[in-house]
């Protein structure tokens, strides 16, 4: 719905559309966080935030956004029912997206103004005729193929699966690089499955169904041929060879057809039998007399290539030989691996953290990790003024914007070999210490979300909405409020339960901010600043290093933050001083509420024209394998997110 609907509306239509302009379902991107650090109260202005696309109606864009979440933003938009419409705050051009239908600046007052604009929007519009559908690159269809027994299995030509080796079958997918999934790690013995080819003659049943819902696949009613030179497979008697070979849909060895007394063939998939591949109805086979006969339950009637064992007849298909090229667990048996991808928009997860998990069962075996922010530019324009450099790593990083203007600033003045009054410094370390303050607290609402705290997550985010500009004064009136969240959270039994020995970290040379204290290192940039032992700093640790570590090492961090704000006296957002033409090089270290980060550039008559950064977030991400693989899906997540990623402060 772009634009108002031109013409007139029937009563009842007008009715509806004033309904629908009043039920705001939002689903925003790239997260909740970006609207939390932007001090935005979404659900204030009217809008019931959804975890998914498919329940919204609204799609937010927080800011604009970057080219490596355009796709999945697509997608996002695409899988919203109709009438949709996107509401965009502080975004520019939104390509592939279709134009916002509602704009604003990235402020409350701004998206006030926006809602009521969208409103009048849907009121008018909802029942527009002329909507064209959206079309774009990243929805375009490809095909990929798939295994009918294991649909994780995807692959981008045809081939056969390497678990069960039948024949992979075609679909059509999105081209989007976040549509589907990919496929799991293989063992030798899986590749060498993969190599069976299907065999001269043999009739093609790979389009039935056999992950169907509570039917299975009845074959025919034919009995087997008397031929003793023929060969079929036990588990699919359609399959038919003169040869002794492999089973090109199961990779079972194939057995003789007089070896079934040429009724086995019959009863599998016939009456309930053979066996149950899952629980909805089958396609209907091509092969001559066959129909959706009636699932199996179990492998009653079907023979395998098991060992002799006694007390079982030959051929019976074991679990031996079902699970004999499975990837095995921790605990020995032998699990189904599946590829399941979180994010880049992922509730629970920080925006733009892209988290692929191979799962053995509901344990994690496996973790890819990645930022799909990008690694951004911090000079895209080359020879930059210091406070256009200032402001565009300010940018690059919005989750903490001040740490790093405060970064660029110290390392600018450094390269000029100028410094700052003692007063302004005191100001500038009290706006950083407001941030990490209301990041601390906005990572608290996320993570009450997460962990189904709901009490938490309002109470977090009431607060860090309050603390955005506040000034001094303000923030000492907020002090009991912080006190009074802070002391239930000590005091909630079923929190501490939570959290408690989850995500422990035991390599504490890899650790930073937070993570690093809260493991008992005293890793603080802070400790070496002089200005901060003026206001009477000392490095909070603790020394579990779990997640409720972590979330007791935040909750001191805001108390000693609160402290030194009412030190300093006065706040001053970070601006470069006494540049002019300076010529020389610099070097900085910032503690952001994330950790260190690390910038050393070069001045060059009064322009940057060189620089690099190191941010905390690439040793962050490198820690999620650590932590979540061989542990439970949900203690893995709840241990990813104690770790307060920002995707986007992986810059190059």
């Amino acid at each position: 719905m772009i634009g108002a609907r031109q013409g007139t509306m029937t009563v009842l239509q007008r009715v509806v559309a004033a309904a629908m302009s009043q039920d705001m379902r939002g689903f925003v991107v790239p997260g909740m966080d970006m609207a939390r650090a932007a001090g935005l109260d979404l659900e204030g202005a009217g809008v019931r935030l959804c975890a998914t696309p498919r329940h919204a109606n609204v799609l937010i864009v927080i800011g604009p956004l970057p080219a490596g979440l355009m796709d999945a933003a697509t997608a996002a938009y695409a899988q919203m029912p109709r009438p949709r419409a996107i509401l965009a705050l502080g975004s520019g051009n939104l390509a592939p997206l279709p134009l916002a239908d509602a704009n604003g600046p990235l402020t409350q007052a701004g998206l006030v103004t926006a809602m009521g604009a969208l409103r009048r929007v849907i009121a008018t519009g909802s029942f527009r005729p002329d909507v064209d559908d959206f079309e774009a690159a990243a929805l375009q269809t490809r095909t990929e193929y798939t295994c009918p027994m294991h649909p994780e299995v995807v692959q981008a030509a045809p081939g056969n699966c390497p678990k069960c080796g039948m024949t992979l079958v075609p679909r059509e997918t999105a081209a989007s690089p976040h549509a589907g999934h990919t496929m799991p790690g293989e063992s030798p013995q899986m590749a060498a499955r993969a190599e069976v080819k299907p065999m001269a003659g043999h009739h093609d049943h790979s389009t039935s169904d056999h992950g169907a819902h509570g039917h299975g696949q009845h074959h025919g009613h034919g009995h087997a041929s008397e031929t003793p030179a023929q060969y079929t497979c036990p588990m699919h008697p359609e399959v038919l060879s003169d040869d002794p070979g492999s089973c090109p849909k199961c990779g079972m060895h194939l057995v003789p057809v007089d070896a079934t007394d040429g009724h086995d063939v019959h009863d599998h998939g016939a009456h309930g039998h053979g066996q149950h591949h899952g629980h909805g109805h089958a396609k209907k086979d091509d092969h001559d007399g066959g129909h959706g006969g009636h699932g199996g339950h179990g492998a009653h009637g079907a023979h395998g290539n098991g060992e002799p064992v006694d007390g079982i007849e030959a051929h019976f298909m074991s679990m031996v030989d079902l699970t004999r090229d499975m990837p095995a667990s921790t605990d020995g048996l032998k699990m189904e691996w599946i590829d399941v991808p979180f994010g880049p928009f992922f509730p629970g997860l920080p925006g733009g953290l892209q988290v692929d998990l191979t799962l053995d069962g509901d344990a994690v075996a496996a973790v890819r990790a990645s930022s799909a922010v990008g690694p951004g530019e911090i000079l895209p324009q080359g020879a930059t003024s210091p406070d256009a450099f200032v402001d565009h790593l300010a940018a690059l990083s919005p989750l903490s914007p001040v740490a790093y203007r405060l970064l660029a600033c110290l390392a600018l003045e450094q390269a000029a070999g100028q410094s700052v009054a003692p007063d302004i410094a005191r100001a500038r370390i009290a706006a950083a210490e407001r941030e990490r303050m209301a990041s601390h607290l906005g990572w608290l609402a996320g993570f009450g979300a997460q962990s189904g705290f709901g009490w938490l997550e309002k109470r977090a985010a009431a607060v860090h909405r309050k603390l955005h500009g506040a000034t001094p004064a303000k923030i000492t009136t907020l002090g009991p409020e912080i006190t009074a969240l802070l002391a239930r959270i000590r005091r909630t039994p079923l929190l501490s339960a939570r959290l408690n020995g989850i995500g422990h970290l035991p390599d504490k040379d890899a650790l930073v901010g937070p993570a690093a204290r809260a493991a008992g290192v005293a890793r603080d940039a802070r400790r070496d600043d002089p200005r901060y032992a003026d206001l009477g700093f000392a490095v909070l640790t603790m020394a579990q290093g779990d997640a409720l570590a972590r979330l007791a090492l935040r909750c001191g961090e805001i108390s000693q933050s609160l402290e030194l704000i009412s030190g300093a006296g006065a706040i001053a957002m970070p601006e470069p001083q006494g540049i002019d033409a300076a010529t020389g090089k610099g070097e900085a270290v910032v503690e952001t509420p994330r950790g260190a980060a690390r910038l050393s550039l070069t001045l060059h008559n009064g322009k940057v024209t060189a620089a690099e950064i190191e941010t905390p977030a690439k040793a962050q991400i490198a820690l999620i394998s650590t932590l979540a693989e061989g542990r439970e899906l949900g203690d893995a997540l709840t241990a990813i997110g104690s770790l307060d990623i920002s995707p986007w402060e992986v810059t190059a």
